[in-house]
């Protein structure tokens, strides 16, 4: 099943969303309206969470405040799991993550609320797994991750995954991946690896760009990333699900659900059921799920999320979109 599908509010829409996209260039859907800024915004909201989702967050608090020069918004990226606790100790107002909320972090928030904390799906990633732009190798199954990245595999050359070049073949595969606090992390874990323990070898890296920084430098590495951190010196391999056929790391493949590492980018937000949020996040998130949010998202390597998403998701912070 496609992580996509799991119980989200996409689950109906997302087979209309494929028609007319390519992998170099996503529409967003034509259905979103254009944002209009309104008058009394202002204030500081700060947001804690997902280094993926870093820059992203960057760009939305730079177009927002080009309607409200008055506002503030602080990004800061360190990882997915410092979103729960942030939001928890009212430290943060958005807590952008690469994963889901563990049962247990949801579960620390509605004991301190008395109600289960919100999920935003703002975008869609293909999480990928990279290679240096010079290797060889084009494809790779699932089971042939887990083996390569977790303890359940000996330590690989790239011979082990067929290469025949010479230069390549007798050569260990050097891994590269995030820290236990990143979401991508967990998700990579959880979806790739069966949950199994990432072998020690594995050189965590700081951050997204980080990871594909070091396969850039590293003529024999593999490491895995969201796809919009890739450069000109990375390659995305295709990537098969167990039976199936190697799928690009693609809008395609993420909507279609026949990529097996595809992802939602979610914002938790603290929203007291019938209750509306106060006008700055309020805002906020109308900016997000607007034409101009989502052109955002694209520009940032990501999909966007279609209109019936949009729709839904503002309905459930109590906010009642006219589209």
């Amino acid at each position: 099943m496609n992580v996509l599908t799991k119980g989200l509010v996409l689950v109906s829409v997302v087979g209309g969303l494929t028609a007319g996209l390519s992998a170099q260039q996503v529409a967003v859907d034509t259905a979103l309206p254009s944002y209009k800024a309104t008058e009394g915004v202002s204030g500081t909201i700060k947001s804690v969470g997902s280094d993926t989702m870093n820059n992203l967050m960057s760009l939305w608090a730079e177009e927002f405040k080009k309607s409200y020069p008055n506002t503030k918004i602080e990004v800061e990226g360190k990882g997915s799991s410092t979103a729960p606790p942030a939001l928890i100790e009212g430290l943060a107002q958005f807590g952008p993550m690469s994963r889901e909320m563990k049962k247990s972090e949801i579960d620390a928030f509605e004991k301190k609320f008395g109600y289960k904390p919100t999920a935003l799906p703002t975008a869609v990633d293909a999480l990928a797994v990279f290679v240096h732009k010079d290797c060889p190798l084009e494809e790779i199954t699932m089971e042939q991750l887990k083996l390569v990245f977790s303890v359940e595999g000996k330590d690989m050359t790239w011979g082990d995954l067929g290469v025949k070049d010479a230069a390549f073949a007798s050569k260990p595969i050097a891994l590269y991946g995030r820290n236990s606090a990143s979401g991508t992390y967990g998700f990579f874990k959880e979806h790739a690896l069966d949950k199994k323990d990432f072998k020690k070898s594995v050189k965590e890296q700081p951050g997204s760009s980080a990871v594909v920084q070091a396969i850039a430098t590293d003529k024999f590495a593999m490491g895995y990333s969201g796809l919009g951190s890739k450069t000109a010196d990375v390659k995305a391999l295709k990537v098969a699900s167990k039976g199936g056929k190697p799928v690009a790391a693609s809008a395609e493949g993420a909507y279609e659900g026949t990529y097996p590492l595809a992802r939602y980018l979610y914002i938790y937000v603290n929203a007291k059921p019938g209750t509306a949020m106060d006008p700055l996040r309020g805002e906020f998130v109308k900016f997000i799920y607007s034409r101009e949010g989502q052109e955002v998202v694209v520009k940032d390597g990501y999909f966007p999320v279609k209109a019936e998403t949009a729709r839904e998701t503002l309905k459930a912070v109590g906010i009642q979109a006219k589209f």
